[in-house]
């Protein structure tokens, strides 16, 4: 990865501002790397790669957040050539548009925290390239007013610091909203790792159910004729083979036992039936989907019936978690980029091009075309488009 950085000209000094409450959160950190409450390392390979509901929540809302198709205004029109809109569509050699979008994405649900680097300097002051990097190997640095003066990545022993109190600043960092840490983002798996551990927990339970379907969860009880409790030696043994042979291990699961005079079965465990672990494992399965803001419907969940039929649960899904996810995203990602050449643009999802919300759309198309009290400036303000050039 290309770690060169570039200085640009410096602006007028700004007026500085500090918040009040600045100085309280830097005494607080200390002055020292703050680290996240939460193991990344350990939610993503228990709740990502060792989950399928969690692999799958992540996968659709990376997936579709970044296949959004996204248009460049400012308040006069529309850009079909602009430095931000080059630089997003080839953002590096490795990767497109989608796939560096997708990946942003899914850092941010993974660990509550995206970041962006800008690597080089190219025409009008705009960053060569961009790159996303893995959350759970950076960790803030709070200055003594409680801002990060610095970002530190570390890689095997290794550590490359991103100074962040330049005139320039190579990495942009998105969180989610956390409201007990100040410099790191709460993240859906966080929210959801209880539910992962029963998941977990379950399907571990019915793969060791599979494994040893027929061994005994309770007791061989023995009396004697005599009323003694103790077998001899041959008659023990006798029945440690019988047991290995015939009622352990999948290839016996169903086989009866059949118990001689003297011996009796005692339960000493729940049965399937019993605990319902397959109902427990389909309440997890929905707590999962839940936190992420996916409709279990769309994750194959039984027994959810919120939404009457797939189309208004897809419908629900890209206006509930996949456009207010892409478009704090996009706009922040604009931002950060126009400041480099000192423009203000809006970076947005072009709603007229998903078609999960064609119908939707097409009824808010035809209600303001039909609103006669409107102007032709007014609509277009409602449609999110910009202004035409004789309205100004």
């Amino acid at each position: 990865m290309v770690l060169s950085m570039f200085r640009r000209a410096a602006p007028a000094a700004p007026e500085k501002k500090a918040s009040a409450t600045g100085p309280v959160v830097a005494f607080h950190g200390a002055g020292r790397v703050a680290w996240s409450p939460r193991d990344t390392v350990s939610l993503t390979k228990s709740g990502f790669a060792g989950n399928p509901v969690g692999f799958r929540a992540v996968k659709l809302i990376a997936e579709a957040a970044a296949a959004l198709p996204l248009v460049l205004q400012d308040a006069e029109r529309r850009y079909d050539m602009h430095p931000v809109l080059e630089l997003i569509r080839n953002p590096n050699p490795g990767q497109g548009r989608a796939e560096l979008f997708e990946a942003l994405y899914g850092q941010i649900l993974l660990s509550g925290n995206g970041y962006l680097e800008a690597v080089g300097g190219g025409e009008e002051g705009m960053p060569l390239e961009l790159h996303v990097l893995r959350s759970d190997r950076i960790n803030v640095v709070p200055g003594t007013d409680g801002w990060p003066v610095a970002y530190e990545y570390a890689v095997g022993g290794r550590k490359h610091r991103f100074e962040m109190r330049g005139d320039f600043t190579p990495i942009l960092h998105l969180k989610s909203f956390h409201p007990q840490d100040d410099h790191y983002g709460l993240s859906p798996m966080q929210a959801a790792a209880t539910a992962v551990d029963v998941h977990n927990a379950a399907s571990r339970w019915s793969k060791a159910l599979l494994d040893n379907a027929a061994r005994p969860s309770g007791a061989i009880v023995y009396r004697g004729v005599d009323g003694q409790g103790q077998m001899s030696e041959e008659q023990y043994q006798r029945l440690q083979d019988e047991m290995a042979t015939y009622h352990m291990g999948a290839a016996n699961a169903g086989r009866p036992m059949l118990l001689e005079g003297g011996l009796d079965w005692k339960q000493m465990g729940f049965s399937p039936s019993d605990m319902e672990f397959q109902k427990t494992k389909e309440a997890a399965a929905r707590e999962i989907a839940t936190a992420f803001g996916v409709p279990p419907m769309m994750l194959g969940i039984p027994g959810d019936a919120t939404y009457s039929n797939y189309q208004e649960a897809n419908r629900a899904f890209y206006r509930l978690t996949v456009l207010p996810l892409a478009a704090r995203v996009a706009a922040t990602v604009a931002e950060y980029l126009g400041g480099f050449i000192g423009e203000r643009v809006v970076l947005k999802p072009d709603l007229d091009q998903v078609p999960a919300l064609s119908a939707e759309r097409e009824t808010q198309w035809k209600r303001i075309g039909d609103a006669d009290f409107l102007t032709d400036a007014e609509k277009r303000l409602l449609l999110g488009l910009p202004k035409l050039a004789e309205d100004e």
